[in-house]
């Protein structure tokens, strides 16, 4: 019977201490759930979800909040660094220097502008989401982004529909109506980007519906798939007039071999040279931006964040490039990065004159 007794007792005890036991690792997971970044639960989920452009970052130590850091948002601080400092040196030359006011150069430098704002943008958005995290900041952000990107490609098209018309209008192509048809397209341009930025602002966002949200927060399937639209449209008026440019040029080139009866071989590399550059001008274009137009198209809000990043970051990359396509490879911007940094200009060095339609 006492044997019955103490085994009792020390079953009790062991009750109480396994219960007590429990009680302290709740507890722990508590306090240790508690430290967690916002995010690690659905992290370790499977990281499900749209493109987050605000977040609430943890008090913590520095480690703690270097971890938070999505090394994606970094790399697109990155490129929008690179971005910036590209554009801003095109500005600087094309505003400083009184030469470069014709059509062509004001449209190019509506595109450096535009790339410009678009870098500074995703700085902005880095500095934003991990400094001032705020759904009203995010509004502001996602739509300055907006406006930025599709003023970018929207100066692209203008730029397009100017080597156009250079080609089929050379002759007047240097008068006053040709100023004022660039500055109408400018005006176009400008304004349909800025509206489009302003949706989300003024209340066309997925703030308060959740389920409405696209692969991009806070931006609405409905928004995101006008905007994928209207960069289909664009992208194909571009291939159309670049096709129109490309059998304007090998005609062209073919009246001078008629001319000549043979095609003279400075003539051959120059027409075979301006079909590579229109291939590389609309494939750099095309595989910047229809990955990322496509998946906003397919794409849901609940399908990993990391495939949105991963279209779009490419997409950025547009604008680091455009520099070098439009303005770089231009050798009056040449003569005048010479002169900028160095003060100097060795007459010895022959630069050509480039009309709009050289690609």
């Amino acid at each position: 019977m006492n044997l019955s007794t103490t085994s009792l007792n020390d079953s009790g005890v062991v009750d109480a201490a396994a219960v007590a036991v429990e009680g302290a690792a709740t507890a722990a997971a508590s306090d240790t759930t508690r430290w967690l970044p916002p995010g690690s639960a659905e992290l370790g989920n499977g990281a499900n979800g749209s493109l987050e452009l605000s977040s609430q970052l943890p008090a913590g130590s520095p480690g703690l909040l270097l971890s938070a850091i999505n090394p994606w948002d970094v790399m697109l601080c990155v490129s929008g660094t690179v971005i910036a400092g590209e554009n801003a040196l095109v500005v600087a030359i094309i505003s400083s220097t009184p030469a470069l006011r014709t059509p062509m150069f004001v449209l190019v430098g509506s595109l450096a502008t535009a790339d410009l704002l678009a870098g500074c943008g995703l700085i902005l958005n880095f500095v934003f989401q991990y400094v001032i995290p705020s759904e009203t900041v995010s509004l502001l952000t996602v739509g300055f982004l907006v406006s930025s990107f599709t003023a970018s490609v929207s100066s692209l098209l203008a730029i397009t529909v100017d080597r156009y018309l250079s080609l089929y209008n050379a002759l007047t192509y240097y008068s006053e109506r040709t100023l004022l048809c660039v500055h109408l397209m400018l005006a176009v341009t400008w304004g349909v980007s800025l509206c489009l930025g302003l949706l989300p602002v003024l209340g066309w966002n997925c703030l308060a519906d959740r389920a409405s949200c696209s692969v991009v927060r806070p931006l609405t399937r409905s928004h995101v798939a006008l905007l994928s639209t209207s960069f289909f449209v664009v992208f194909a008026i571009m291939l159309h007039l670049y096709a129109r440019i490309c059998k304007v040029v090998c005609r062209h080139a073919h009246q001078i071999a008629l001319q000549q009866h043979f095609l003279a071989p400075p003539h051959y590399v120059a027409t075979r040279k301006g079909v590579s550059t229109l291939a590389i001008v609309l494939g750099t274009f095309g595989a910047s931006w229809l990955p990322f137009a496509i998946y906003c198209v397919v794409g849901s809000h609940e399908y990993p964040s990391v495939y949105t990043y991963a279209t779009l970051l490419p997409a950025t990359y547009n604008s680091m490039i455009n520099p070098i396509i439009y303005a770089y490879r231009n050798q009056e911007i040449q003569r005048s990065m010479w002169l900028l940094f160095c003060g100097c200009f060795q007459s010895k060095v022959h630069f050509r004159s480039r009309s709009p339609s050289d690609v």
